[in-house]
Parts: structure tokens; sequence; C-alpha cells
């Protein structure tokens, strides 16, 4: 990210991510090639500008962008930034692609797999925890693995045993997002892609990184928080909303994940 410090860069075997939160800004900051981003907060109105081109577009929470040779100018941003840019050692990418890596951009896709692959990342910038030099590098083969089989044109799908398809995945997200209010069951969940809930718990942390629950919950509060800052819903509404019938256990969760409470984050914004 350019024009705008990133709040922590983190660099390790196999991949370089930049987090960062950003006031409102009508300054440009760009997102760089070869690079594969969310954001987990959402935007209305902002503009997009790739190779002199420009246009005005939402974004939603969980947007996912990957770039090709081309970088991404971002431009009037008018709500707060949440985001996480990961940049893959191209010659790991290379080395697992069997070439050189061409990468199919997409812009605002929903992609299940990068939600929780990002959101552990997310959680490896916020709370300071370093992971191991085998958790980093087992993170950045199973991202740059995705990213090559997702975005890709024309090279075969990389699959390792035990791990869902990513279509499978994004079905699971799907289904979440339209029913985050609940309730949401591991034999739901598990019937959106017709496997056992045993197998499917197993395939499914395989593929993302994160428990089905662990998955459901990130995807919650990234949700209650795009609310809580464009809503006059209160509080209690808004977990509800979300599927948490217990208002002070999403308050605990919210201020883990967030570092402040749902009210805070009102005040802040």
């Amino acid at each position: 990210m350019t024009a705008a410090a990133a709040a922590s860069t983190i660099v390790w075997a196999g991949l370089r991510s930049e987090y960062a939160t950003l006031p409102p800004h009508r300054d440009a900051t760009t997102t760089g090639a070869y690079q594969i981003g969310i954001a987990f907060s959402g935007h209305r109105q902002l503009v997009r500008e790739i190779d002199g081109s420009a246009r005005r577009c939402d974004a939603p929470p969980g947007a996912v962008y990957v770039t090709g040779s081309s970088p991404i100018t971002w431009l009037d941003v008018q709500d707060p930034t949440e985001a996480l840019e990961i940049y893959p050692d191209l010659g790991l990418a290379e080395g697992l692609a069997g070439g050189p890596l061409e990468l199919r951009p997409a812009l605002g896709a929903r992609d299940g797999v990068v939600f929780g692959l990002a959101s552990m990342l997310r959680w490896v910038h916020v709370s300071g925890v370093t992971p191991t030099d085998i958790e980093g590098s087992t993170l950045a083969h199973r991202l740059i693995g995705h990213l090559i089989a997702a975005y890709g044109p024309g090279l075969p799908q990389m699959r390792g045993r035990g791990q869902l398809q990513p279509n499978a995945v994004d079905r699971v997200a799907a289904y979440v997002d339209a029913n985050v209010a609940g309730p949401l069951t591991l034999d739901a969940l598990a019937g959106t892609v017709a496997l056992s809930s045993f197998h499917f718990a197993r395939s499914f942390k395989a593929a993302t990184g994160l428990t089905p629950q662990a998955f459901v919950t990130q995807h919650r509060l990234m949700v209650a928080k795009d609310r809580l800052l464009r809503s006059a819903d209160t509080v209690t509404e808004i977990a509800v909303a979300v599927g948490f019938v217990n208002v002070s256990h999403f308050r605990r969760l919210f201020l883990r994940q967030f570092g402040m409470t749902p009210a805070q984050l009102r005040a802040s914004a």
C-alpha cells in the first residue's frame, strides 16, 4: 500500500503481508501488482483506477481483489478502511505454477478460502503473535496454491489431499452470508457441499485454515462491524441480526477481534 503507511508489515518465507486501518481519505493509495487482498470493511462509491481507466464502485465487506501485472489505484475513499494485502514470493509462486506467474485479475470477488486464510493473517498482524517458520511456510504454500488454482488461467487445479475444491468453500461462504442471522449448524454447512459433518469439518479446515465455527464467527463479526458503521441500529439489534443471541458474548468477541467494544467503534467513527 502506498500513499499511506501500513499499520503492520510481515515478511516470511513465501509471502509479504501488509495490514492497514485508514480513516476516510481522498488521497490515492495503491495496491501493487501480483497480490491478493481483502477489504474487511465495506465501501460505497470509491474510485478504482486500473491502467488509466477509472470508475466508481461499491465494495462489500469481505471483497477480494487479485491483481495481475497492473496495480490498482484507489481514490475518494469515503469510509474507514481495514484491509490486508498479501504479496506472494514470485519465485515460490512460479515454482508451484511450473512457469511464469499469470493471474486473472478479480475485482470484488467472493472467495471463502481467501477469507479464511486472510483472517488468520489478520490475527497475526493485530495480535503480534508471530507464527513459527513451518506455520508461516505452510500458510504461504496454501494461499499461493489457491491463488494459482483459482486465478491462474489455463493452469490445472491444485488441491492438496483432503482439501475441498475452492468453489465448494465459496458455496459454504455464500450460504453463511445469506443466513448470517442463523441458526447455522455444522450439518447445514456440510449439506451445502453434500458431505458428512465429520469429513466436511476436517476438509474445510484443511482448505481455509479455520474451523467452520471460527469461519462463521469471523464472518459475523465482519458484518456486524460494517452495520455498526452504516446503520442507526442498536448494538443489541445488530448482534441479533448477525446471529448472536447472547449480546454480552458478542461484545466480548468483538472486543477481542477489533480491540474496542461496539460502542467504542461507533464513537471513534
